[in-house]
Formats: structure tokens, C-alpha cells, sequence
């Protein structure tokens, strides 16, 4: 074992740190260690590690014996990588993508995500995500270990009422998530200004009887003015409405005027929990089809 220290100064004398790609690394072995402890990664499992940097979890990826595709955007690092891990490579234990995450496709048979990612990528990553786990024929993605920004984490999870927002409510359609560690800035090479941590994402499998497109849109149009109550900002059809099969402007009138007495519509974003944004959208569903 090379250790995240040596792997991270290894890459700093070959290259500055790129902040414009957000590269903190961790080198603390005993968190990096945590990590893959915690996802319980096994030799049955093929990892995707997002923004691998220097490879200090590649590495103790690696040692559980797993299968790892690393994705990386930064062509320094990705030599860097091919050269640190090129026996791993050869033996087809780690394969090594030079692009960006968000936009390559990804394996089909990911079974778990263990990554430290750049942290300007957290809300398309759980989007990407999403749209990965979705895509599916079968559910195999068993789980997502992510260190992100505590805030963004916070958020995710909606530790806290001030938390409540569109992030958190739009993943719990697909996701159970949970903050599992905390972690300082001291951890990290360079230092971060912000406290980070681990994120849990375990696919919840839950299928509802309204388009889960339908429930995105609302939620988000309504959050974006959150000031407002729903009946106000739900009498126009959300933006995008027209992507989601089956919906369009009329569809949605129809659908709007058939709630005009319900009092669910005199309420603001954050005084609905989940359960009454799937039932609106359920309704919502019903009503416009009589």
C-alpha cells in the first residue's frame, strides 16, 4: 500500500491542484478506509469511483478485491492513475475512463458508487444518478457512498426544517439517504474551507401510482418560490411539462381547476412532507383523466 499521502504528493509534484475542478483529496487513510468498510465492498461487486484523483481510494478499493471503473476528467490525474495502478489495469481489476462523469455513459453492471467527488458536481451527480438507477432492467445498484459538502449533505437529507427544500424531497422518489460520518477540512489536501461528509444513498425501489417526472416538476416549481402558496404558483402547468408522456398545458388545467377548493393548495412548499406532495400528484393524475 502506497497510503493517500504519498499517492496525493506523487501527483502534486507531476501537477498544480486544478480548484477550478474542485480537487481536495483526502489523506486520511483511516476515513478512506471507513468508506470502503462502510459500503461493505466485496470481490462480487464493480465499483464506480467518481473524480479519483491521485487514487487514494482506488487503491483501497483495489485491496477489497473488487472490479473499479475510475472516471476521471482531469488528463493529468488519469495518467497519473495509469501509472501508480498499470499491474491493476492490466488484470482488468480497474479500468480507467478519461471524461466527464456526467455526460459518458456509465457500466450497467455498477453494482455499488464509492466516490469523494468535486464538490460543483453534487446536485447534476445525484440527477445522474438517478437517471442511472432508473435506466435499470434490473436493480443490481446497491448502494452510494459520496463525501460532499456537509451543507449540500444536510440538504440531501433534510437534517433540519431549514433543510426542507426540492433537493431532498425530489430524492426521496428514488432514494433513502443519510449523513454516516463527518469530516473537517484538515482531512483533505488542500484544505477545503467548508466541513465535508459522507453521504449514504440506498435506492428505496418504492413505485407510485403518478409519474415520478410529475412529482419532480411540481416539487421544483413550487420550491422556486417558496414564498408562495401552491395554489398560486401551481395555476400555470410547470415549464416543462411536455416532456413528461401523456402531460401538456390543457391536460394540466384540466387537472389544476378539478383541485381549485382543495386546501392542500393554500399551503406553502416546506408545510408538505412527501407523502402529501406523491398524494397531490396522484390526484392531480386521476382527476385529469375523468
Amino acid at each position: 500500500m502506497k497510503g493517500a499521502r504519498w499517492l496525493v504528493d506523487s501527483l502534486r509534484a507531476k501537477q498544480p491542484f486544478n480548484k477550478d475542478l474542485g480537487q481536495h483529496f483526502l489523506v486520511n487513510d483511516e476515513l478512506i478506509d471507513f468508506a470502503v468498510k462502510h459500503s461493505s465492498v466485496s470481490e462480487e461487486d464493480h465499483v464506480l469511483e467518481i473524480g479519483p484523483g491521485p487514487g487514494v481510494l482506488t487503491e483501497v478499493l483495489l485491496e477489497s478485491h473488487s472490479k473499479v471503473t475510475a472516471i476521471e476528467l482531469d488528463e493529468g490525474a488519469v495518467k497519473h492513475l495509469t501509472e501508480m495502478f498499470a499491474p491493476e489495469i492490466v488484470d482488468g481489476k480497474l479500468i480507467v475512463i478519461s471524461g466527464d462523469a456526467l455526460q459518458i455513459k456509465w457500466p450497467k453492471d455498477i453494482t455499488k458508487v464509492v466516490s469523494n467527488i468535486p464538490y460543483q458536481i453534487s446536485s447534476p451527480l445525484i440527477e445522474r444518478l438517478t437517471k442511472h438507477l432508473r435506466e435499470q432492467e434490473e436493480s443490481i445498484l446497491a448502494s452510494v457512498l459520496l463525501l460532499v459538502q456537509e451543507e449540500f449533505g444536510e440538504r440531501l437529507v433534510m437534517e433540519y426544517d431549514s433543510d426542507v427544500g426540492s433537493l431532498g424531497m425530489t430524492a426521496l422518489l428514488d432514494w433513502e439517504s443519510e449523513i454516516v460520518k463527518k469530516v473537517a477540512p484538515h482531512n483533505f489536501s488542500p484544505n477545503p474551507k467548508v466541513h465535508s461528509c459522507f453521504v449514504e444513498m440506498t435506492p428505496s425501489g418504492e413505485i407510485f401510482d403518478c409519474d415520478k417526472r410529475l412529482v419532480k416538476q411540481v416539487i421544483h416549481a413550487t420550491f422556486a418560490q417558496r414564498r408562495k402558496k401552491l395554489r398560486s404558483t401551481l395555476k400555470s402547468a410547470p415549464k416543462r411539462i411536455s416532456r413528461i408522456p401523456e402531460w401538456h398545458s390543457g391536460r394540466w388545467k384540466k387537472a389544476f381547476a378539478s383541485l381549485t377548493q382543495d386546501e392542500r393548495l393554500d399551503s406553502r412548499p416546506e408545510e408538505l412532507d412527501f407523502d402529501d406532495w406523491v398524494e397531490l400528484c396522484c390526484d392531480l393524475t386521476e382527476n385529469s383523466l375523468d
